[in-house]
């Protein structure tokens, strides 16, 4: 399994609350601050599934949204199984900054270079110096069909606990 490390200030995290207040996924129920899906991660022993998306600009994100993202059967799998995390990298609107870093900071560590893009991955922090360590279980893009996105990240899933 790979190993990345992030380093996130402390400010940055405690300003989530507040960006969080402000400014929401485009997606029902995934959430926009990582500190907050590290939290639910950690409550509910789930991996994060992060998107890396232009939502309003990037044809193939939006396929991605409609095909699969929107779907009930979608959001009963991931609800059993993820924490979702929206990572936007819009055009025509402007996030709040700190949201901004946030995902040009995973961007970079984890080598993003074409959207939809989705990690999925565990987090561990660090307590004394508020850093991340991520375990990353595997990546993925475009899929078709919820049936066959969900099976790829339940492969990824099962092979980090095995």
């Amino acid at each position: 399994m790979k190993k990345l490390s992030i380093a996130v200030a402390l400010l940055l995290a405690a300003t989530f609350t507040f960006a969080q207040d402000s400014y929401t996924a485009e997606q029902e129920g995934w959430l926009v601050s990582l500190e907050e899906a590290y939290q639910e991660s950690q409550k509910t022993g789930k991996p994060i599934m992060a998107n890396f998306t232009g939502s309003d600009w990037c044809g193939w994100c939006k396929k991605l949204s409609a095909a699969v993202f929107v779907k009930p059967e979608f959001k009963e799998w991931a609800a059993e199984n993820v924490v979702l995390l929206e990572l936007d990298f819009p055009r025509r609107k402007q996030l709040p900054q700190e949201i901004r870093e946030q995902n040009y900071s995973l961007q970079k560590s984890f080598g993003v270079r074409g959207y939809p893009t989705i990690w999925v991955f565990n987090l561990e922090k660090d307590k004394k110096s508020g850093q991340f360590s991520i375990e990353a279980l595997g990546k993925t893009g475009y899929r078709p069909t919820v049936k066959e996105f969900t099976s790829g990240v339940d492969q990824m899933i099962t092979k980090s606990k095995g």
